[in-house]
């Protein structure tokens, strides 16, 4: 078996994805699958943390569109966050290994308040962090929140989960024509206008020099086979 390419790296899993085949909420069977795929990633020696999206429950800019002011629908997003993060941590216990939920939103009946030396220790002590609330501020994405955790939590690498196998030139599932991208540097990226992830989170990636790997989260075993270099994926940095 190969040895996993990072030894320290953030997942970044879209709320969206936690759906599965439903159009919102959250469906059992994938959060399940991907609780396992996580519990496996572990025992490849791997560190874990994960930052998850909530825009199966809820999104702060669709929120703010129908009356809300932009802080509070973002406010209600990193709210669902923490409901998705929840469900994950259960799933990922139940598949075998120990996790926890922090939450940059302080509630303590919940769950812990994100800090960034505990979470250190709870890394070190080999628990799946996965990290909720966002950065606790309005107009951060949660893509911002990836990058940023893994900068605090000394990663190698954000792994990008996604719909699709990878970074194209254009949307594959609308443009047949569309080019798939083995590698790219953080510049040529950004000279291509691809859109890997929000302006903020991916300036912050390149200033820090942190990889970013997209990848597809439907395929199986998605998390473990692309950090053992066997599974497709587009690897962002340079």
């Amino acid at each position: 078996m190969a040895k996993p390419a990072y030894r320290r790296v953030i997942v970044k899993l879209s709320g969206e994805a936690l759906s599965g085949p439903q159009k919102f909420g959250i469906d059992q069977a994938t959060i399940d699958r991907f609780g396992k795929d996580l519990a496996a990633t572990r025992e490849l020696g791997v560190t874990l943390g994960v930052v998850v999206g909530g825009g199966n429950i809820l999104r702060g800019v669709e929120a703010s569109a129908h009356g809300l002011s932009r802080p509070t629908g973002d406010a209600m997003g990193m709210l669902a966050t923490v409901m998705n993060a929840l469900v994950l941590e259960a799933a990922i216990e139940r598949a075998g290994a120990p996790a926890r939920t922090m939450s940059a939103l302080a509630m303590p009946q919940v769950c812990e308040t994100y800090e960034r030396q505990r979470a250190l220790r709870h890394l070190d002590e080999e628990r799946i962090v996965i990290f909720a609330g966002g950065t606790g501020n309005p107009f951060f994405t949660t893509d911002t929140t990836a990058v940023l955790r893994a900068a605090e939590m000394s990663c190698d690498a954000v792994l990008k989960a996604t719909n699709v196998d990878g970074v194209y030139s254009a949307d594959p599932n609308k443009d047949k024509a569309a080019k798939r991208f083995e590698r790219l540097t953080h510049a040529e990226a950004l000279d291509r206008d691809l859109k890997i992830m929000d302006a903020t989170a991916f300036a912050l990636a390149r200033e820090n020099r942190m990889p970013i790997i997209v990848f597809s989260i439907f395929e199986d075993a998605a998390i473990s086979s692309v950090l053992r270099g066997t599974g497709r994926a587009t690897f962002v940095g340079g």
